[in-house]
């Protein structure tokens, strides 16, 4: 890479940031008790403190890393660890055998119940608060609300709830039971829900009975009819009467119960922890393949912890007077990671609701959705400004819409409080990245992270040591061992690879769920390099340490963070009459964003000028998401397939950027090579215009 090639520097810590930052102050811990060579020759902190040689250390002697981080953090184990990893094997790592602890545990050890824990609005409720008082109250009363519903250790409960205290609530109190929780957005279709909770037998499904989205009501009780019909492991089902006070379910139970006195004399119960193995199930995340159901990802107590304790503190820099926002729903890992902030001493704060339509700002009452306001993007602007955001956490996706539309966050809002901006879910634009300093000027900290569902973390993300390149994502994560690999497994600098993990991480996933043998997590991420973790991603490691990500190398389709098969939107498009067959893809954009296209071969005698297009959305939207609705609808003569009958997303998204299809596939390997014609067809004009 030439000196001209190198991106301009938008933003570069100050000597009070580098000096005061959780990140430099382990660093010195680490260089006086485990001997790492974090620190150079230099005059000032910034100046002498070697980020990369601290991610050299942790990506090469992980047993020595992921030890220090558990001392450093003092994590509490009911019992010793027999050692750190028991051996250096992916997949199969089994990390701290023998140590017994709780996650949640950890999340409210020495807390001031005086102190606010949450602060949280919705499109129904205006700004609130909890304070840690009244969390571990609530968390304590549905923990025994629970556990006299049967739920004990391994046990499976299961959330279709929006992004309310409530939630969070309910989910720490899973945590402490030692039992397993599992969640998804009220906006997700029926069938989406039904194909990742069954696999998981639930025993209890917490409910809500609808909620409000860009001024509009959507009632949801006939939805979890249908979840409690589809879902016989079900013991229990409690609603929450989030919409319609007073709502009610058949055969279903009210939260009020669920939360109420659980002694004879009336007495609070006391929020107690349940040791568990290291690796005992903590939670199951769902992230789609191409075929099949979801994956259903297990995560561990102990690996959760260990990760969310370094990447929160250490990459986020998370403070005591830090108040965290990330927009997402119950339905996204960022959710479980916005809850995982309260491992640190920083506040969090909760949104649920549209990002284009203003929240209630009013103090008391319940706002009509009579005459809702005109869509906007300044809803989350204004939520910081109230809340007193400090890290202003969203998706690639608003920043960009909010530069496309024209959007003034600091205009007649105070935004002083604010010091850093996060954005994941899609790579982040380099003109998304300049509209941000033009908006809030260089003295504001953006991030730009990547990961995923399946670590729920960032492989490569901010340091708050380092500087901001435009377009580019500040650093390896510390402790993942990744790097660029091509496709014979040699490691490349400055040119577009494989993104590979070479190391075991604790949150790795521990298993699927329903995968026995462990042949569907092997077919994930084990079957291009066998042993190493393909994480399918396209990244760029440049010879200054950043990242750049490219988009996914295999066909998964994300939308603000929640990833869906194409299987799934096949079977909601396909179940139409009028379509025989279809093939979807998600084109990167110039501007950062992405379209998703869908080419469909119609039965003869349908076309796509009248209603069907209108259905194929109404069908995408219900059975699987409202983010998942095709941008453009096409009709195509037929799908090209390989010889054993594979749809071509893959190479298809690649030529539509502006690849050659002959570098992309062989002909020859088709079924029906003649199919391909039609999409060489569409690239007569510049790469990624599709």
């Amino acid at each position: 890479m030439t000196e001209s090639s190198v991106p301009r520097v938008l933003w570069e810590p100050d000597e009070a940031t580098a000096d005061s930052s959780n990140i430099v102050a382990f660093a010195r811990w680490a260089t006086e008790h485990k001997g790492v060579r974090a620190f150079g020759e230099g005059a000032t902190t910034l100046e002498a403190f070697d980020y990369d040689a601290l991610w050299r250390w942790s990506a090469t002697d992980i047993e020595g890393f992921w030890q220090a981080i558990w001392e450093y953090y003092g994590v509490r184990s009911q019992t010793p660890y027999e050692s750190v990893l028991a051996e250096r094997i992916m997949p199969g790592a089994r990390w701290f055998p023998g140590a017994t602890l709780n996650y949640a545990r950890h999340i409210f050890e020495g807390r001031d119940d005086d102190a606010v824990a949450i602060r949280h609005a919705t499109e129904l409720r205006p700004l609130g608060e909890w304070t840690w008082g009244e969390l571990r109250r609530r968390t304590a009363a549905i923990a025994a609300g629970l556990r006299e519903r049967g739920v004990g250790p391994g046990d499976r409960v299961v959330a279709y709830l929006p992004n309310l205290p409530e939630t969070i609530a309910a989910f720490y109190a899973v945590a402490s039971l030692g039992a397993v929780w599992s969640s998804c957005s009220p906006d997700f279709g029926v069938r989406s829900v039904i194909d990742r909770f069954a696999q998981i037998e639930p025993k209890v499904l917490l409910a809500v009975d609808g909620y409000r989205y860009g001024g509009k009501d959507f009632d949801r009780r006939p939805v979890v009819a249908e979840l409690r019909e589809a879902l016989p492991t079900v013991e229990h089902t409690v609603l929450l009467d989030y919409l319609t006070p007073g709502a009610e379910v058949a055969d279903t139970e009210p939260w009020s119960a669920l939360e109420g006195p659980a002694s004879a004399d009336g007495a609070e119960p006391e929020l107690e922890f349940t040791p568990v193995p290291f690796d005992h199930p903590l939670w199951v995340l769902y992230s789609s393949g191409t075929t099949g159901l979801p994956k259903a990802i297990v995560h561990g107590h102990g690996g959760i912890l260990l990760e969310q304790l370094k990447n929160l503190h250490l990459h986020l820099d998370a403070r005591e007077d830090d108040r965290v926002f990330w927009f997402t729903t119950t339905g996204w890992m960022m959710w479980n990671f916005l809850a995982s902030v309260l491992l640190t001493k920083a506040s969090i704060v909760l949104y649920d609701g549209s990002p284009a339509h203003p929240s209630p700002t009013t103090l008391n009452g319940r706002p009509s959705a009579a005459e809702p306001p005109m869509p906007d993007l300044g809803a989350l602007w204004d939520l910081a400004e109230r809340a007193g955001v400090t890290v202003f956490g969203t998706s690639a996706g608003f920043l960009s819409s909010c530069m496309k539309e024209g959007v003034r966050p600091c205009q007649g809002r105070d935004l002083s409080a604010l010091r850093a901006i996060g954005s994941t879910g899609s790579p982040l634009s380099p003109e998304a990245f300049t509209w941000v300093y033009e908006e809030f000027g260089d003295d504001l900290w953006l991030f730009s992270t990547s990961g995923g569902t399946d670590v729920c973390s960032c492989l490569v993300g901010g340091t708050p040591t380092l500087p901001v390149y435009e377009g580019e994502i500040q650093s390896r994560a510390l402790g993942f061992a990744v790097a660029s690999w091509d496709p014979d497994g040699k490691e490349l600098v400055g040119e577009v690879g494989e993104l590979v993990v070479t190391q075991p991480a604790p949150s790795m996933p521990v298993r699927f769920w329903g995968d026995p043998d462990g042949e569907r997590l092997r077919d994930s991420y084990f079957s291009v390099y066998p042993g190493i973790w393909r994480h399918g991603d396209w990244i760029e490691i440049t010879d200054r340490g950043t990242a750049i990500i490219y988009g996914r190398s295999d066909s998964t389709i994300n939308r603000g963070g929640v990833r869906m098969g194409t299987s799934e939107i096949y079977r909601a498009v396909l179940a139409l009459d009028e379509v025989v067959d279809a093939l979807v893809v998600d084109v990167p954009q110039k501007d950062g964003s992405s379209k998703i296209e869908l080419f469909t071969v119609l039965r003869p005698g349908a076309d796509l000028e009248g209603d069907l297009p209108k259905e194929i959305a109404r069908r995408v939207r219900t059975d699987c998401s409202p983010r998942h609705v095709p941008d453009r609808v096409r009709a195509i003569s037929a799908v090209p397939r390989t010889l054993s009958g594979k749809v071509l997303e893959v190479p298809v998204k690649r030529i539509l950027m502006g690849e050659s299809p002959d570098k992309v596939v062989s002909r020859d390997s088709l079924a029906n090579p003649e199919a391909l014609d039609y999409f060489t067809r569409l690239t007569d004009r510049p790469s990624g215009q599709a």
